[in-house]
């Protein structure tokens, strides 16, 4: 155990102190958690930020073995064992580190070979909460993108001849016997729905460039809260919970009371009907950068603005929440789907982020957005950048 000790004692000096490894003052101020594991599994070295991924003082880790901080029969064990006997670098994504400690986590894990200790291994660590994020705003501004081609396409192709089947049914339903009269009524009503699901679809299509300014997050939540209490949400309690120094949003106040005042409705469409509950929350969380545009156009953008709506409804069956702001996912059994979808383009037309976590009794969508322009001075310290 004392040699043990002393090898890690002699391991962290060396990784502290800059003019003897350069490296230890690299891994120490990289914002993703970072680890050394010796021959023998045991920890050797964690910079600040594998302590908070782990919840434990570098002291306590130091005392670990890595079979003690992931699930039993984790894959990462295996990952480290074919690490040190190749000797070369292995990448994976989704390794699951869920413990009864911190509850379900995957990670995308980058594994090398130290070049000391003997057999010691590196291991870095990204939690797949942020970047799982990322990759879904990408599926769903396709989904978006590709919602415009089908609007585009059923508008044209379909209600010119909608509007002719629905103009030969009123005229049957002059002409056609009592009996039959509602045959007709119904080819109408029908008529009507899906003319109606057309324009909805047709929100997705290309509309012109977003008119941006800065806007008072509050004002458009407020404006929300009070559609939403003279209206669906009549019988709900509806909690503000705003940080009053918030900086605006840069975007659009129209479009952005219509994504908003969706995810409200959806909420007030899932809490109890005596006791429905919604809050919504404002706050700032400085260190989400991502990079937005294409190729060689890339502008790093920061997220600092946190909007949240929780509810206290039966929540979102685990099956439909990784999907919930695909098109034509819905819960309701009269739903089109397309609610939330249209919520996540307007969002990723803002440069922003939406997530969804639920489980009963409490389903949070949680936005994050940029500041306007030149407004953003506490962002610019202890960023997270992902291009």
């Amino acid at each position: 155990m004392a040699k043990h000790r002393k090898l890690a004692t002699e391991t962290v000096s060396r990784f502290s102190e800059p003019d003897r490894f350069v490296g230890g003052a690299i891994a120490s101020s990289l914002p993703l958690p970072l680890i050394l594991v010796g021959a023998d599994g045991r920890v050797l070295y964690a910079n600040q930020a594998a302590e908070q991924f782990f919840a434990m003082g570098l002291g306590f880790l130091l005392r670990q073995k890595l079979g003690d901080l992931v699930p039993f029969g984790s894959p990462l064990l295996q990952l480290v064992q074919q690490t040190r006997e190749r000797g070369a670098s292995i990448a994976e994504r989704n390794v699951d580190l869920s413990t009864p400690r911190f509850g379900e986590r995957l990670a995308d894990v980058t594994l090398t070979t130290a070049p000391e200790p003997e057999g010691a291994v590196i291991l870095l660590l990204q939690e797949r909460g942020l970047a799982q994020r990322i990759d879904q705003q990408l599926l769903y501004r396709g989904a978006a993108r590709s919602m415009s081609g089908m609007a585009a396409v059923l508008a044209h192709e379909i209600k010119n001849p909608l509007a002719g089947i629905r103009g030969a049914a009123q005229l049957l339903e002059d002409s056609v016997p009592i009996a039959d009269r509602s045959l007709a009524i119904l080819i109408r009503d029908e008529a009507d729905r899906i003319r109606a699901l057309i324009d909805r679809m047709e929100a997705f299509g290309d509309p012109m460039a977003l008119t941006r300014t800065a806007v008072n997050i509050h004002e458009v939540l407020d404006r929300v809260k009070q559609v939403a209490e003279t209206s669906f949400g009549r019988r709900l309690r509806i909690i503000e919970n705003f940080d009053p120094s918030l900086p605006p949003v840069s975007g659009d106040r129209d479009t952005l009371i219509q994504a908003f005042m969706n995810i409200v409705r959806n909420a007030a469409d899932a809490t109890p009907a005596d006791s429905g509950e919604i809050v919504l929350s404002t706050g700032y969380r400085p260190g989400v950068r991502i990079a937005m545009g294409g190729q060689g156009k890339a502008q790093r953008l920061s997220l600092p603005l946190e909007v949240t709506v929780r509810d206290n409804g039966s929540g979102i069956p685990s099956d439909l929440l990784p999907h919930i702001f695909g098109p034509f996912v819905t819960t309701k059994a009269k739903g089109a789907g397309l609610g939330l979808a249209l919520v996540a383009k307007v969002i990723a037309d803002h440069g922003g982020v939406i997530e969804c976590e639920s489980q009963p009794r409490r389903t949070q969508f949680r936005v994050l957005l940029p500041v306007a322009a030149n407004l953003d001075q506490r962002a610019e310290s202890s960023e997270v950048v992902h291009a």
